[in-house]
């Protein structure tokens, strides 16, 4: 574990420097994480010149979560697979974006990692320059090293991610990371290709001052979440309101300054809209290794137990004492003070 960060520092170094106190690592989890920030590269040089590049719409498809492909999220999807073939890290990665995991081919080896990826989160904002941004998250496998990734890779709970992170591609390129060990940014320098250390031990206060919400679905919500939303909106609350519609966007403004998102079910889709393999797990693991919670309304979110790779969820993420607050107000038996 890195305890002193000197100016300077690039990801690469820091990755380094945390694995080599593991005398039990190989280096791949190293390469792996890697892999990743070269992919990121790659995706926010194309993100910059979108508009350029003829990068900006739709491709004319549907991707399996129902959802109007954008050119650059097919970009980033393929991106992310090649970087993860490298030989002997990655046995499968399972994107938001196909309906089946990518198997990585023989030819590459198997390798003890399994990948989850939302490859562009936020892509609807792509055509009007509002951040967005890549999510992953890192298990190791389960099946047998002998034989390639099997979906039993990725139906793991929450708890059993090893790794988690995200890039945010807005007026800088960010790659936000924990392996567990506290969270920690590295803003890309375009002028030399490198992710420098910029925000290391990034921290969530018990409470925040933010809160995040479409109240466009406010006439869905459960009734106690209605009445929630609305108390944080009283003078003396002391919040204030602000919502990107990029879930990386929203939770990277929260992560830095305090707040809480909330995205619950609503009467027409009562088991929520946000992925949990793909988006929820990552973030969680995120804010509870920076002091704060994530739940689905009923009880821890990392604790869930994926039945499918597709799988939604709502999702209550921030500040740990105001996620329990929001908690409390879906219970039978809250009362608005």
């Amino acid at each position: 574990m890195v305890t002193q960060f000197e100016e300077g520092i690039t990801l690469d170094r820091f990755i380094f420097e945390t694995t080599r106190d593991h005398p039990e690592a190989t280096g791949r989890f190293a390469t792996l994480l890697q892999q990743i920030a070269l992919a990121a590269r790659l995706i926010s040089a194309r993100v910059n010149r979108a508009g350029l590049a003829g990068m900006l719409g739709g491709t004319g498809e549907v991707n399996v979560q129902g959802e109007f492909v954008q050119k650059l999220d097919e970009y980033s999807n393929e991106v992310l697979k090649r970087a993860l073939e490298h030989p002997g890290v990655c046995c499968m990665l399972a994107s938001e974006e196909d309906e089946e995991p990518f198997i990585v081919p023989d030819r590459f080896a198997t390798g003890p990692y399994a990948v989850c990826v939302d490859p562009l989160d936020g892509s609807s904002n792509i055509d009007v320059n509002a951040t967005i941004g890549t999510i992953f998250g890192v298990f190791k496998r389960k099946s047998s090293t002998d034989v390639q990734g099997q979906v039993e890779d990725l139906l793991q709970p929450g708890t059993d991610l090893i790794g988690a992170g995200y890039v945010i591609y807005g007026s800088g390129t960010v790659f936000v990371l924990s392996t567990g060990n506290g969270v920690h940014g590295f803003t890309l320098d375009p002028t030399v290709g490198e992710f420098f250390l910029s925000h290391p031990n990034l921290r969530l206060a018990p409470r925040g001052t933010i809160f995040s919400v479409n109240e466009a679905y406010a006439s869905q919500w459960p009734e106690g979440i209605r009445d929630y939303v609305r108390t944080l909106k009283e003078p003396d609350a002391g919040m204030s309101a602000r919502y990107i519609g990029s879930l990386v966007a929203d939770f990277h403004r929260n992560l830095i300054k305090g707040g809480i998102f909330l995205y619950p079910g609503t009467a027409a889709k009562p088991k929520g809209k946000l992925r949990l393999l793909f988006e929820g797990f990552p973030l969680a693991f995120l804010a509870e290794a920076a002091g704060g919670a994530a739940t689905d309304g009923r009880g821890r979110l990392l604790e869930r137990v994926p039945e499918s790779i597709h799988e939604r969820t709502p999702l209550i993420i921030g500040n740990r004492d105001d996620v329990a607050d929001a908690t409390r107000a879906l219970s039978p038996e809250y009362v608005a003070s």
